[in-house]
């Protein structure tokens, strides 16, 4: 059994485990100890090679950040054809009266802190798919390079997107330049929409599932406001520490855009009809 491998070569207390729910791609389980409990989530190593050490890497990189809350990482590895990944497990709880305000200014204090470059020191993952992080020194080019051709040229090798698509994507990309405001590039956790957080035993946000990189902080507004959105408040918090440069809402599906292109691979045509509709929207040309 897999878990017990795991559980052994961890070398862990752990008297009793269970299965939870942990997405689409992971099997997920809690185990108990005596006085402790983790959480554990483990994958096919082949089929996502390195995936658990990256996000390790990632969660390690949120973490050094004060107010972001995520679990820690006890240990990563793999176990005969399966990785693991290892973290304390997180008690959920009753929220703070504060705690989207606390959400809001923690995370504006993070994107606030300047970062070297756009991109990331090595590439990983958003979901199941290969994430390229290949460092640049402009928005423009990062956002054109490593996240919007290369899935638009993946759709159309899927034939989910036509040459006439790929072209409106390549004159939109051209555009870019002119839309996005001119910002340094800031620690994204990548992946932050409302199934990525809980709230807990603290009352507090705590976050988990990253796919980090440096990137413009706009993406990460937009991606909160993907599938429902936050709470106003947290968004009004945000904008007191770190206030949003104006008609930021204006380009919030534009910057929706790349998480809508990875849903179109992983789950199809209604996506790939939403990303050909951004494009068309901020394309002039």
């Amino acid at each position: 059994m897999p878990v017990q491998s795991i559980i052994d070569h961890c070398g862990l207390p752990v008297t009793r485990y269970e299965p939870v729910h942990g997405g689409d791609i992971n099997r997920s389980y809690c185990l108990h100890g005596t006085g402790i409990k983790y959480f554990l989530k483990l994958n096919d190593a082949d089929r996502y090679p390195g995936m658990f050490e990256k996000e390790a890497g990632g969660l390690a990189a949120l973490r050094s950040n004060p107010g972001i809350f995520v679990p820690q990482v006890i240990a990563c590895g793999s176990v005969k054809e399966e990785q693991f990944l290892l973290l304390e497990w997180i008690e959920k709880g009753i929220p703070a009266i504060d705690h989207r305000e606390k959400f809001g200014t923690s995370l504006a204090a993070m994107h606030r802190h300047p970062q070297p470059f756009f991109g990331w020191k090595e590439n990983n993952f958003i979901g199941s798919l290969p994430q390229d992080n290949t460092a640049h020194t402009s928005w423009h080019t990062f956002f054109t390079e490593c996240r919007v051709m290369p899935l638009v040229k993946k759709l159309s090798d899927a034939g989910s997107f036509s040459l006439k698509d790929v072209q409106a994507a390549e004159l939109f990309c051209k555009e870019i330049i002119s839309i996005f405001p001119d910002e340094p590039p800031a620690l994204l956790h990548g992946d932050l929409w409302a199934g990525n957080y809980m709230i807990a035993s603290s009352g507090y946000a705590a976050l988990y599932d990253t796919a980090v990189y440096y990137g413009h902080r706009e993406m990460e507004i937009g991606m909160t406001k993907l599938f429902g959105g936050f709470d106003p408040r947290f968004y009004e918090a945000y904008h007191e520490v770190y206030p949003l440069e104006k008609n930021w809402r204006q380009r919030i599906s534009l910057t929706q855009l790349y998480p809508i292109l990875v849903h179109a691979l992983l789950f199809g045509a209604h996506y790939a009809t939403s990303a050909r509709e951004i494009i068309r929207q901020f394309r002039r040309a």
